[in-house]
């Protein structure tokens, strides 16, 4: 790996097992047709101090809000990159933070073709 890529407190491993999983997820029958973003983590805060020391951004400088949410975006850039799939922080409606994958669509597959693919593996 690129001596100036870091990846801080995230594990490279644990996202690609994570992402797998929300490709599974997309290919659920059950699922919204039209879902793409999946959440990968959860903080459990909303506090930007808490958030420099759960992904240890410890070079975020003073921590102020922008310096926070320029860092996780350079993040999440560096993570898109390394795992070829659109990643980006963001916090949901109450205001936690997680880590979310966008899937392309051709990730996802039609509900028809995820029944074909599960009638394949009954069938196997």
């Amino acid at each position: 790996m690129n001596e100036g890529v870091k990846i801080y407190g995230l594990c490279l491993e644990r996202l690609k097992h994570q992402i797998g999983r929300a490709k599974e997820r997309a290919a659920s029958p059950s699922l919204v047709p039209h879902a793409s973003r999946f959440i990968l983590e959860s903080y459990c805060t909303d506090d930007y101090g808490e958030l420099i020391d759960i992904l240890e951004l410890y070079d975020v400088g003073e921590g102020s809000v922008d310096q926070v949410r320029e860092k996780l975006d350079e993040l999440a850039y560096t993570v898109s990159v390394l795992t070829r799939e659109a990643v980006h922080f963001a916090p949901d409606a109450e205001g936690v933070w997680g880590i979310y994958v966008t899937l392309r669509k051709s990730d996802a597959p039609l509900p028809e073709q995820a029944n074909v693919a599960a009638s394949a593996a009954v069938a196997a």
